[in-house]
């Protein structure tokens, strides 16, 4: 199955550089460009893209808007974040606002290609170690976020377990690493993430991740 991917940048190299790599990957499409935010929620309407390499700092609407509008909109479109250095606290806003994970511009064509399809497949956090140590970071912060009473109501359906779960999703294990972790099978990990999800109204093992933080069941550092 091909991954349809736009490309959101307003630098042009940039969009071009991208496009050349992917579009030399047999299962990716890169089926089109937006220079900003606003263009970017139109052609995710107009292609129905199933990932969305984003930039952050554009103008007329910025990355974190243009993905907050894309994933209220289309639920099967997910956002890759596109930063050019892994500690940008607009990248924190980004996960928060619904980015499924975020890549560094400087990554090689193999690394830019296997993050695509790890977001398209949802099946795992992309680049599990930075992404953890960049939420981490931002939840050390005096005015994060904390979870609203609605949240909170969400978070109390958990079971043990399932809570057990979703801390280890925020420490950034994998699925098959969590089973070895818990000795159970994956298969019944698999079915705790996927209630989790579904009890928390969440998209991903990212937004996951970002409620473990600001539930505080995950301590920073």
């Amino acid at each position: 199955m091909t991954i349809r991917v736009l490309i959101v940048d307003d630098q042009m190299m940039v969009r071009e550089g991208f496009s050349v790599l992917l579009g030399a990957m047999p299962d990716i499409e890169v089926v089109g460009e937006a220079v900003n935010g606003r263009e970017a929620v139109e052609r995710v309407r107009e292609l129905a893209p199933d990932v969305v390499l984003m930039d952050i700092r554009m103008p007329e609407l910025n990355g974190i808007e243009a993905t907050r509008e894309i994933v209220a909109a289309d639920g099967a479109a997910k956002v890759l974040v596109l930063t050019t250095f892994d500690l940008d606290e607009y990248v924190y806003q980004a996960l928060r606002a619904g980015a499924s994970g975020f890549l560094l511009k400087d990554a090689s064509a193999r690394q830019l290609a296997d993050g695509v399809r790890v977001v398209a497949a949802g099946e795992a956090l992309l680049a599990p170690t930075v992404t953890r140590r960049l939420i981490t970071e931002f939840s050390k912060l005096s005015e994060a976020p904390r979870l609203m009473p609605s949240a909170q109501a969400a978070y109390g359906d958990l079971t043990e377990r399932e809570t057990e779960v979703l801390v280890l999703i925020a420490q950034g294990l994998s699925n098959a690493e969590i089973a070895g972790r818990l000795v159970v099978a994956e298969s019944t990990i698999k079915t705790h993430v996927s209630r989790i999800l579904v009890k928390l109204g969440l998209r991903d093992r990212t937004q996951a991740a970002v409620f473990a933080y600001e539930a505080r069941l995950v301590t920073p550092g």
